[in-house]
């Protein structure tokens, strides 16, 4: 009988279960959504962890039972997540408190702190990236220094997926990948910098042991098989955090493998055979899930969440039976390339790459009377791939290769938005049969881990594209013109930011 293995991904919308047998095919998948996250105040980001795992034993449950799979029909289990939420659990393994999940920004104190007491180049040399309100850390010490009491309780650090995969072992662990993006991380090195623990104050002892990312790093539980219906001693291999299991999902593993995903948040990752670093911290440099493997990638804040929020503000047209995504890109076909001058500059969550700028908010520009809905839908489309396109200018400036690139999340789906990004990045772009994403790659690196395949360049070899979207000329040309005004609206809303609150006598 053929292993089957599961891919769990535990994203920020919700925890996806993905099966798969020994020749990559996707049997089923299945989704339960999160409680939608919390922001108490502008720029802050929480979730309960808990959710997470109940949207986990429910998305496993129903995958095993809509599909009759026998539990003892698993060979292995494997984990993905959201990077960066800072999930702080107690001496007995309670969380402590929400976690500050990766779009959380409230810590641009802590970053600074980080920054002026260590400096910028002693924190790029030792986890080969700067200190950013994004990372893990910064998020602990904000804990530390405005929840003492509480943080004062705090044995252990868990990043989403693994406080999951803790639920559903009982071990603790965090693999390197996903470890990358917490600043506490010898990247180079692939362990713990004793030195960022230290000079930080964070006690080495409360994080995790580190396990390559098809590392077996535990067993189901009795408690875990109660609460997913899993068979209790399963193997459960470390996983990857979003964007590596992500990359692993798409066969972007090579050097010269680029993705593209546009999820709620968007990346732009390459892989690397060594630690490439951008040496003024605009990309991230982390660990890939493939030993002795490093990748670098820039993120925009807001993504797909762009599109959400246009369509949880603005919704659709109510006639149209269609999905709401499908209907609002209807409306983006009708309007030329380019949107007629209108832009989006996605800065909803402040920004990463190339801002580093928690602060920076959203902007819509360039309106007239004879503009509508349509334009400004497309113009969000449009806005995001430029936001990644600046990803691609770094690439250059750092002379990192792009021989391919293969598209992933929603801007995969989207017939519209793939050719945007095609012409945006000048550039073919490539779509695969099996676009389950991280939670594909998830159960990828359980099949290394179950011996299905001997490493994880091998299991990708069962990845097969299913289309190429080659650039169009003329929109190339049009895009190009419009990429470099999109350049000019960041300097400007700065420049408005710095000067709106100045009072007059």
């Amino acid at each position: 009988m053929s292993a089957k293995l599961l891919g769990i991904d535990v994203g920020t919308g919700g925890t996806r279960a993905v099966l798969i047998d020994d020749h990559g095919k996707v049997l089923a998948a299945r989704t339960s959504e999160h409680a939608p996250f919390a922001s108490p105040q502008t720029g802050w980001a929480e979730q309960d962890p808990h959710d997470w795992w109940r949207a986990c034993g429910d998305s496993v449950r129903r995958l095993l039972a809509e599909t009759h799979t026998s539990p003892s029909d698993i060979a292995c289990v494997g984990f993905s997540g959201q990077m960066h939420g800072a999930v702080l659990l107690d001496a007995n393994g309670e969380v402590l408190r929400p976690a500050l999940i990766w779009c959380d920004q409230r810590t641009a104190a802590e970053a600074e702190e980080l920054t002026r007491t260590i400096g910028e180049k002693q924190i790029i040399g030792r986890t080969c990236n700067p200190a950013l309100t994004n990372f893990t850390l910064t998020k602990l010490l904000w804990v530390r220094k405005h929840e003492p009491e509480l943080f004062a309780r705090y044995r252990m650090l868990q990043l989403p997926k693994d406080y999951v995969r803790f639920r559903l072992t009982g071990s603790y662990g965090m693999d390197v990948a996903d470890a990358s993006g917490t600043l506490l991380l010898d990247v180079a090195n692939r362990r713990w910098s004793a030195e960022m623990a230290h000079d930080s104050g964070i006690d080495l002892a409360s994080l995790p042991p580190l396990f390559e990312c098809a590392d077996v790093c535990g067993n189901v539980s009795a408690a875990g098989a109660a609460a997913t219906g899993l068979l209790q001693g399963t193997p459960v291999v470390a996983g990857a955090g979003d964007q590596s299991a992500g990359a692993v999902g798409l066969g972007v593993v090579k050097v010269g493998a680029v993705h593209a995903t546009i999820g709620t948040s968007g990346v732009v990752f390459a892989s690397t055979d060594r630690p490439a670093l951008d040496p003024r911290g605009r990309l991230h440099t982390f660990c890939h899930a493939v030993p002795n493997r490093w990748h670098v990638m820039g993120v925009t804040q807001a993504a797909g969440l762009s599109l959400r929020w246009f369509r949880d503000t603005f919704g659709a047209i109510d006639s149209d039976s269609r999905d709401i995504y499908e209907r609002l890109s209807s409306e983006a076909t009708r309007v030329p390339v380019g949107s007629e001058g209108v832009m989006w500059a996605p800065y909803l969550m402040g920004e990463r790459t190339p801002h580093l700028d928690p602060d920076a908010r959203a902007a819509l520009v360039g309106l007239a009377a004879n503009h509508h809905r349509g334009h400004i839908i497309r113009a969000i489309l449009e806005g995001v791939a430029f936001s990644l396109r600046d990803t691609f200018a770094i690439f250059d400036e750092m002379k990192v290769p792009v021989s391919n690139i293969r598209l992933g999340g929603g801007g995969a789906r989207s017939e519209l938005w793939r050719q945007i990004q095609a012409d945006t990045y000048s550039h073919s772009v490539e779509i695969v049969e099996a676009e389950e994403g991280a939670a594909y790659g998830a159960a990828l690196l359980a099949g290394v881990g179950a011996k299905v395949w001997p490493t994880v360049d091998d299991a990708c070899e069962v990845i097969r594209v299913q289309r190429a979207v080659q650039p169009n000329p003329a929109s190339v040309a049009i895009l190009q013109r419009s990429y470099q005004a999109y350049r000019r609206i960041y300097p400007a809303l700065r420049n408005i930011r710095s000067t709106s609150f100045t009072t007059v006598d």
